[in-house]
């Protein structure tokens, strides 16, 4: 079903309940669904009538809030495809952008995020029409007000007839090497995500009663697909944070239910988390440490005895309800993906009474592959295949998937098309295992693995892992192909102040853990921390791999 068809389904279905909601300074603003309903079919119309054809590409510049739900939605509506941009992107990132799609629209908030959308269209003169939020502070006809749409008189307001397989967006990839790509998503393959993940959601009773809270970058396939048009698909309550800056406040005032995030956040958590703990009263310290060894021996089916089950209860109150009071107090699941969670942080928030929903995908799958179900949960792994994608490994064991939730292809980009889906399964260039009960394990990127000039293949994403668990360490490089052994850039936390010989405990405390040939023997100390800001980090929080190795080139030569 055409995703704007669907929104307007559940319209009609709880037109008075609460839709969408967003902060401002007199407080939390709220649309019902019938409102929301009537500013998308608004915005339908003023797109037509300013001449955005089907076919047509829509850039949307914006901060997560709900006219970007709406104008993503309106666009889908008209038959045109949402290109979603990240607020952070650079003049450069967005010429990218306009060189491969060819946007005939942008729409953008700010003025600083207009000016930047203006900057990078300096060189392309395909722009029709620029629509933004704060349109009088540019002295130009050319700069719009976006209430012309939101405002516009309603004409023709019928979704534009097509058909499942046509491409509603073009979702670019995190570009950790190389330019980014912009993955053709459908209706069909969205929608199959959709499908998989509210017949699951349902069996935990997820619903209309729930509240979402979104604060990842809706421009990546994950928060646009599980953060936007999910709680659509559940009849749930949409609340928005526009910056990471302000989760902590908007947590506690919008208390959501449920809230999708990224495994570097809930690593930040931790680090924190212990942090303080380290600093409180001895008394505290006992009752927490308590409350996580109780509840790992839960997970790990332990039978309590009588006297720990009575004082596992009893930590409930004292300890397990003020962690959640951190979250809102009403917080029910973390949907996380992005990336692998690192399991010893699994095992600590799982421990303490924070339900988890482990996923994993790509951008190229709409993004969903699997899922750990909440009633069946192996932490170590990112679940069981959804509904209706197939999973098997290649040869050298790279994961390859099939079903409704492939993408069509990469836009004018035949060629990586042809290399990434073959024979109807996309390559996803992970490295897994697979259980004997189908739980997908996945080892290491195909392109990030690591074959010393000893013969050894390593997957350097458990090794950095297990150097990120602990609060020292905020970020981690592991390198050593074509070399004898392997090394590290370690980056510091900087709020813990650990100096060299403190890193240098952590690094032998996870060498016990790891086989000889995956032990870091050298390592090479970043102070910088990777970040969006100084191009070390993608937005979805993942670290630039060749650009750390390649400003610590010379310190790397040096060790061997």
């Amino acid at each position: 079903m055409h995703l704007t068809e669907r929104f307007f389904n559940q319209s009609e279905t709880v037109p008075q309940q609460i839709c969408f909601a967003s902060r401002s300074p007199e407080g939390w603003q709220k649309l019902t669904w019938r409102e929301s309903a009537q500013l998308v079919k608004a915005a339908m119309s003023g797109l037509r009538a300013a001449g955005v054809k089907p076919g047509d590409r829509v850039v949307l510049l914006c901060e997560n809030r709900p006219e970007w739900a709406i104008f993503d939605l309106a666009i889908m509506g008209v038959g045109a495809l949402v290109v979603p941009a990240y607020t952070t992107h650079s003049r450069a990132d967005l010429s990218h952008i306009y060189d491969l799609v060819t946007p005939s629209a942008i729409i953008a908030s700010s003025k600083a995020l207009t000016e930047r959308a203006l900057e990078g269209a300096e060189d392309y003169r395909g722009i029709e029409h620029i629509w933004s939020l704060q349109a009088d502070a540019f002295d130009s006809d050319d700069v719009k007000p976006w209430s012309e749409l939101l405002e516009a008189e309603l004409n023709e307001p019928a979704v534009e007839p097509g058909t499942p397989d046509d491409t509603c967006c073009l979702i670019f990839t995190s570009g950790t090497s190389g330019l980014p790509k912009a993955a053709m998503l459908t209706h069909r393959s969205i929608g199959a995500n959709l499908d998989a993940a509210v017949r699951l959601l349902s069996e935990l009773g997820v619903g209309y009663d729930d509240r979402f809270l979104s604060f990842l970058p809706m421009a990546h396939a994950y928060e646009h697909m599980a953060g936007l048009h999910l709680p659509i698909a559940l009849g749930s309550e949409l609340w928005f944070c526009e910056s990471t800056d302000k989760l902590q406040q908007y947590l506690q005032e919008a208390q959501p239910s449920m809230a999708t995030a990224v495994p570097r956040l809930y690593d930040l958590l931790h680090a924190r988390i212990t942090a303080q703990v380290k600093n409180a009263p001895p008394t505290k310290q006992k009752l927490f440490n308590a409350a996580v060894t109780l509840g790992r021996k839960r997970l790990a089916g332990e039978k309590l005895s009588i006297f720990e089950s009575l004082f596992d209860k009893l930590l409930d109150r004292l300890v397990r309800k003020k962690v959640k009071e951190r979250f809102g107090g009403r917080i029910r699941y973390f949907i996380s993906g992005g990336a692998a969670l690192n399991l010893e942080v699994g095992h600590f928030f799982t421990s303490l009474g924070l339900g988890i929903i482990q996923g994993y995908g790509q951008t190229e799958a709409s993004p969903l592959i699997s899922v750990n179900h909440p009633n069946r949960v192996k932490l170590h792994t990112v679940g069981e295949p959804m509904d209706n994608v197939e999973a098997r490994l290649a040869e050298d064991g790279e994961l390859l998937v099939r079903g409704d939730c492939v993408m069509k292809g990469y836009w004018e980009d035949e060629k990586s098309t042809q290399g990434t889906i073959i024979d109807g399964w996309l390559h996803t260039g992970d490295l897994a295992e697979i259980d004997e009960d189908g739980y997908i394990e996945i080892v290491g990127r195909k392109k990030d693995l690591i074959v010393t000039s000893g013969g050894d293949n390593v997957a350097p994403a458990k090794i950095e892992a297990a150097l990120c668990a602990h609060p020292e360490i905020e970020q981690a490089v592991v390198f050593g192909d074509g070399r004898p052994w392997l090394g590290a850039v370690i980056i510091p936390s900087p709020d813990e102040g650990a100096d060299e010989a403190q890193i240098e405990a952590r690094v032998r405390q996870v060498n016990q853990q790891l086989n000889n040939y995956e032990r870091v023997r050298k390592f090479v100390i970043q102070t910088e921390v990777c970040s969006i800001e100084n191009g070390l980090l993608t937005p979805t929080q993942k670290v630039k791999r060749d650009k750390v190795l390649a400003i610590n080139h010379e310190q790397i030569s040096a060790l061997y």
